[in-house]
Order: C-alpha cells, then structure tokens, then sequence
C-alpha cells in the first residue's frame, strides 16, 4: 500500500495538471488563435455591410457605428428597408461617417433609376428613367441632366458610393434581372460606354464613386443569381467585356463589382466569377489591365449561398482578388456578423501568408482609393 501511495499522487496530479491546461485552454484544439490587431483592421476595411434598422438612434444603426469606429467594418450598404425619410437616412449617414473620421466609411446605395431606386420621390428624392428608358428615347447629354441632381441629391445625404452604372448589354429579352426590369442601356456596346460616361463623370463631380457593374456580363442569363447560380459560359460573348475596356482605358471605373456568374472560357473554371481566380485576377487585373479596387456582388445571394458559407464564400473571393467584400445581412439580420466574419478570415490568414499578403493588397487598395478620391486622411 505504501510504495503504490506515491506514483498514484504522482498520476493523480498529472491529471489534475492536465485537467487545469485543459480548462485553460492550452490543450484545446478548438480555441481561436488570437487575431493580431492590425490584420483584424485590414479584413474590416474590406467588409461593406447591410444593416436593420431606419434611424440613428436604433440598435442596428448605433451597433453599426461603434464596429465602423472600432474597424470592423470599412463599408455601408444602405437598402430600400433601411429608407423611412431623408432626414433620418442623412442623419444615420452623418453618424457613420463621424465613427472614423480618419478612415471614413463607404456608404454605398444602388440608385441606378428606373426600378432600382432605393430613394423614391414618395419621400421627396428626385426619381430617374430607367438605363432601357434613357437608351432607347433620350441621349447622353440628357442622361447627364438628369444624373447630375441625383448624385448631387446623394452627396447631400452623406452617400460617397453609388453601385451604378449597369454596363450589361441587353442580349436577351426575358432576362429576368436585367432586361425585364429595363436596367441595360443597349445592346451596343459603344452606346452602354457613352450613358456610362454621362453616370460616371456627373457623380464624380458630385464627389461620388462608381462601380460598371456585373463584370463579366450579365446580360445573356436566364437566370436571377439572386436566386441562383447561372452558366453564361455557352451564351456569354467577348464583345460584352467592350464597356469595361473602354472605361478602364478612360479611368472612368473607381471600381468594378463582378457578379456571381459562372464562365468557362475554355479551361474548365467552373466557378462563379466572384470566387475565380482566372477571371478576376487573370481577365480582369491582367488582360484588362484594371488596377482599382474590385467589389463583389453581395455575397449572401442564393447563386453561392446554395453551397457555402459566407465565411468560405468571403475568403475564396479574396483568393480569387476581390478588394471590397459586399455582405447585404439579409434578409436573416446578424448584427454580430461582422465580428464573426473577421475571425473566420483572419483565423484562415494567420496559417497563410498568400492570403494575408492578400489581404494587405485589398486593405491598402481601398485606403489608396479613399485617399485619392473622397480626400480621406493619408494615415
């Protein structure tokens, strides 16, 4: 009994040693590694993110400044459920931009005109024809005429990014998400570039930025990728990246979004465009020569929510050379979701330098972009 009484308090305090590392979390494989402070900013830089919520003084809208101020989050959507007046869309505006004064927010609303209007004249904002209306029946120096007061009327409510202009050409009539809803100019391609133009330059006036949207080409779909995700790879024509040339070559594009679309141009990527590499990095940075920063498409759409995450989906599109990750929070709101989407990327980047080298390309692409064209801080 005696010699058995030390190796047993011996295995005892083994176990209670091991027991104690447990409970602090040392032997766990599960625990989170911790996130340095600097790579956690930069991911935020990257996140624009959709809120609930209709005045400052809510929940969604107050949670929303503190994690702009604290910067987790680099970017607003504002979305027709966020819309009760403008005063009080002014003042939520104002609220975010003040959280940061040092690395000011995007604050972005899709006003194209026609159906996609997120300000409406029922609450005293002046409406625009539809992309279809003005192609078909006006000019672009009428175009002009009436994009200026709209971006003028955006600056005024604290907005600095407007998602337009919609560069798609009109290919095929029952599109269910382009042309059926009168939001492509033409389908000539010298014609979209030209209203393109009028969007672009009046809202940079305006003190605006700009993104031709959906790279590669979402004119030709049958298919909502709202809903799911659609194969333009057998319909999909060369003379639709025409715009995008034309803009880029001008540095009329602050940005390009790129939409959930998938196409094989011959070498079997089968992914959505927002999560390829070859078509992001490849055609668009490289055979393009595009340079400023690219936004996804909002990444909680059914085309890619049908199969993943949005935690997979956010850190395949920075592999893939996304800049500006677009998370709308709808139409289940988490007001945690920006936090949590933090950890996941930066837990993945901590093991991988490619894609914290990534990171730091994208963070410092949207300061650049910031700096250079809303005269935010050199920091």
């Amino acid at each position: 009994m005696t010699r058995l009484r030390l190796p047993l308090l011996l295995a005892g305090g083994a176990v209670l040693l091991i027991l104690g590392l447990l409970a602090t979390g040392l032997f766990r494989r599960d625990v989170e590694p911790e996130i340095d402070a600097v790579l956690a900013r930069q991911i935020g830089q990257m996140l624009m993110v959709g809120f609930q919520g209709t005045a400052q003084d809510q929940s969604g809208p107050s949670r929303l400044a503190r994690q702009i101020a604290d910067g987790t989050v680099g970017g607003v959507l504002v979305l027709g459920r966020n819309v009760e007046s403008l005063e009080a869309v002014e003042a939520m505006n104002r609220a975010f931009l003040a959280a940061s004064p040092s690395s000011p927010p995007l604050i972005a609303i899709d006003q194209e005109g026609g159906r996609i209007q997120r300000l409406r004249a029922t609450i005293g904002f002046p409406e625009t024809p539809s992309a279809a209306m003005l192609g078909r029946y006006a000019d672009p120096e009428t175009a002009r005429d009436l994009y200026a007061p709209m971006a003028e009327a955006l600056a005024g409510l604290g907005f600095n990014v407007n998602f337009g202009p919609v560069v798609d050409l009109d290919l095929e009539p029952g599109n269910p998400i382009i042309s059926r809803l009168q939001r492509a100019y033409s389908d000539d391609p010298d014609t979209v570039t030209d209203f393109a133009r009028a969007f672009v330059e009046t809202h940079r006036v305006a003190g605006l930025l700009t993104a031709p949207k959906h790279f590669p080409g979402h004119g030709t779909t049958l298919l909502d990728s709202h809903e799911t995700l659609p194969d333009i790879s057998e319909t999909w024509d060369d003379i639709e990246l025409a715009p995008y040339r034309q803009l880029i070559a001008q540095d009329l594009a602050d940005m390009v979004m790129v939409g959930h679309l998938v196409l094989d141009r011959g070498d079997g990527d089968r992914l959505p465009a927002t999560l390829s590499p070859g078509l992001v990095t490849g055609l668009l940075r490289g055979e393009l020569g595009f340079e400023g920063v690219i936004v996804s498409d909002d990444l909680q759409m059914g085309a890619l929510m049908e199969t993943m995450t949005v935690e997979a989906a956010s850190v395949a599109a920075i592999r893939a050379g996304i800049d500006l990750l677009i998370v709308a929070n709808y139409p289940r709101p988490d007001p945690g979701l920006p936090e949590r989407l933090v950890r996941a990327i930066a837990s993945e980047a901590i093991s991988d330098t490619a894609l914290r080298e990534r990171i730091e390309e994208s963070a410092a692409r949207i300061g650049t972009l910031k700096r250079e064209r809303l005269g935010a801080p050199d920091i």
